[in-house]
């Protein structure tokens, strides 16, 4: 019998695409979930640039890859690469989780780990995103906050941020204010969420008032030395009760440390990644996540390289 921990010819693979992709904790999680669930899977991280997204993910798919995950830049651009998008990717507009599919015998779309493909026989990207509930759940089990009439500052108008401001605009949100450093991204997203979401309240540009939540949802904080994601003399933290951070590495961005300081509850990241991870892993493998040890993972993964 083939040692559990031992690559054979019979290994199928799953990876994240960014860039960068360096920080990420994925491999640890997934590769812990995949031991728990007995898999003979493996999950790899590759640092690919934009204009590489289209063939890289072709090549997973004729390398019968069980799905990968795709980050920062890539999970606007995927919506258009997929051959099915999943209601929850209609839904958010981005595309962070892909599953690889073909045909059985009786012609019925399946996932490649259940299907015998064969030489030349198709295989589909079938798209799914999983971060936009994965917030939503993080914020209310790690803040204690529900996001149905909350009012929210967000940090970041690019893909993190445009699904997060959706998810709030679904949620019914009371208002929620759209802070970007290029004010037509921000604009852009109230325009979606007016249409899609009629009766949401946005408003770009910094509160007027105090807020029960900033979220950050840009990038700034994951290399030494970045700036806070937004000016704080035009909106400072003592104005909030609680902060989300999704970056996740450092567990202690800076932002994190200026939010503590001014007395404000504030998480990073780790639960959204945990908790979008676990319904990946679920997705492709159509079995219930092992989200303990995933957690654990992750957190011995983080408290090694800090």
């Amino acid at each position: 019998m083939q040692p559990r921990d031992t690559i054979g010819a019979g290994t199928r693979y799953c990876a994240v695409y960014g860039h960068p992709v360096r920080h990420s904790a994925s491999p640890a999680m997934h590769n812990a979930g995949m031991r728990a669930l007995g898999l003979d899977w493996r999950y790899l991280a590759f640092d690919l640039p934009p204009g590489d997204l289209k063939p890289a993910l072709a090549g997973a798919a004729a390398m019968r890859f069980i799905g990968v995950n795709l980050t920062v830049p890539h999970k606007l651009m995927a919506v258009e690469l997929m051959d099915e998008l999943d209601e929850s990717a209609r839904t958010w507009g981005a595309v962070n989780t892909v599953r690889f599919e073909a045909r059985d015998e009786s012609g019925a779309w399946k996932p490649v780990a259940e299907v015998a493909t064969r030489e030349g026989q198709k295989v589909r990207a079938h798209g799914f995103n999983t971060d936009a509930d994965a917030l939503a759940r993080a914020i209310e089990e790690e803040l204690g906050l529900p996001l149905e009439g909350a009012k929210v500052m967000l940090a970041g108008a690019g893909g993190a941020g445009r699904a997060a401001a959706l998810r709030l605009a679904a949620a019914k949100a009371e208002c929620v204010w759209l802070v970007n450093r290029t004010a037509s991204k921000a604009a852009a997203v109230q325009a979606e969420i007016e249409q899609r979401f009629p009766g949401a309240r946005t408003v770009t540009g910094y509160p007027d008032t105090n807020v029960d939540l900033i979220i950050n949802a840009t990038s700034l904080g994951l290399k030494s030395g970045d700036p806070l994601p937004w000016d704080m003399e035009k909106y400072p933290l003592r104005r909030t009760a609680k902060v989300y951070d999704m970056v996740y590495r450092p567990a202690e961005s800076g932002l994190i440390r200026a939010a503590r300081r001014e007395g404000c509850k504030a998480v990073n990241g780790l639960g959204m990644l945990l908790y979008q991870g676990a319904k990946a892993l679920e997705i492709w493998s159509g079995r219930t996540a092992p989200v303990k040890v995933m957690r654990r993972a992750l957190e011995d993964f983080i408290r090694s390289v800090e």
